[in-house]
């Protein structure tokens, strides 16, 4: 009984040392970055993209950048794509991050030959459906992970003329030199106003800093956000959306907030004790997802099908795959969250 609208990336357990941070040389980082990226639009603040269609583009060695990508995804309604080398099971951590050093180098020393990028997998991507384009990608010796400049040196004019969005994550150099890259691989593109630099031991925190940034460029789209909220059980997090209603806002006046809900019927957690208005009717078809509220104080969330009691709704989780299993048998913990 959730509304949430579950993203198609799943969160990777995170590496306190990763080649999403780490591959930097400590002669070669460049001082730590305190400005904002500047707007390079010729003055406007946010250009506002053609289509309302978004595609957050992602690579990641370790799984920090796909944590980034994931929580950003928890945020906002966009597809999703993978950067994939072509080659796999390659280690660029391995011998002193030998591999992607020497990716790196090649660019450097020849960035307008295609021979100087590392293959990709191919992407099945319809650019012109999308207005906006959100880059999250790992720094690598202070420029951008070599896979990631392989697809936009392969598609960045394909995004001439769309708004794009920058994210990096890095250990502690500063990401000016991965903007440029973005810059001189979309030559084209309108650039929002600021990337969002997210450090390492940062990334826990990638919900907040990510809705965050976006909100604050795309202010149109706070209101509308207003209303999802993040509910996560089992160290899985579901896109869900609250109803614009008495009952709707009264409960998101109360997040966060963690319930110990337990288990009924095999298809329901329940938790009493949370009191909400309520506006009761009869429900003869209850989907997984779907979010409810039972006799103004008990919050239930369906992971199966019901029917046949009255109930006042609460929210919905658009798309409630993996939420059995996320909820796993007996009583489980269940956080409800702002995003």
């Amino acid at each position: 009984m959730k509304l949430f609208r579950l993203c198609l990336i799943g969160l990777a357990a995170l590496c306190s040392c990763s080649a999403d941070q780490n591959p930097e040389k400590p002669e070669e980082k460049t001082p730590v970055q305190t400005e904002p990226a500047k707007p390079d639009d010729g003055g406007q603040t946010n250009p506002e993209p053609a289509s309302s269609k978004t595609l957050v583009i992602w690579y990641s060695f370790t799984g920090n950048s796909k944590a980034i990508a994931s929580a950003l995804l928890t945020h906002i309604e966009a597809d999703a794509v993978e950067v994939k080398p072509a080659e796999e099971g390659l280690d660029y951590a391995a011998n002193n991050y030998a591999i992607g050093s020497s990716l790196i180098s090649a660019i450097r020393s020849n960035p307008s030959s295609a021979a100087s990028y590392p293959a990709i997998k191919d992407v099945d991507v319809d650019f012109d459906a999308y207005g906006t384009f959100i880059v999250v990608a790992p720094l690598w010796w202070s420029q951008m992970a070599a896979p990631m400049q392989s697809f936009l040196f392969k598609f960045g004019e394909k995004m001439a003329g769309k708004t794009i969005g920058l994210i990096v994550t890095s250990a502690s150099s500063g990401i000016s030199s991965v903007e440029e890259d973005a810059k001189r691989l979309i030559p084209q593109g309108k650039f929002l106003s600021e990337s969002l630099w997210i450090r390492s031991a940062q990334v826990g925190n990638a919900t907040k800093l990510t809705a965050d940034w976006y909100d604050k460029l795309f202010p149109s789209q706070k209101e509308q956000n207003s209303m999802k909220i993040t509910i996560t059980a089992g160290g899985n997090a579901f896109a869900a959306e609250i109803e614009d209603s008495e009952t709707g806002h009264a409960f998101l006046a109360k997040l966060p907030l963690t319930l110990e809900m337990s288990e009924l019927n095999g298809n329901e957690k329940y938790c009493y004790g949370v009191s909400l208005p309520k506006n009761d009717k009869r429900y003869d078809s209850i989907v997984a997802g779907d979010l409810m509220l039972y006799s103004g104080d008990c919050v239930v969330l369906f992971y199966g099908n019901a029917g046949g009691y009255s109930y006042t709704r609460i929210g919905r989780i658009t798309d409630a795959t993996g939420l059995a299993t996320a909820l796993g048998k007996g009583s489980a913990s269940v956080k409800f969250e702002k995003r």
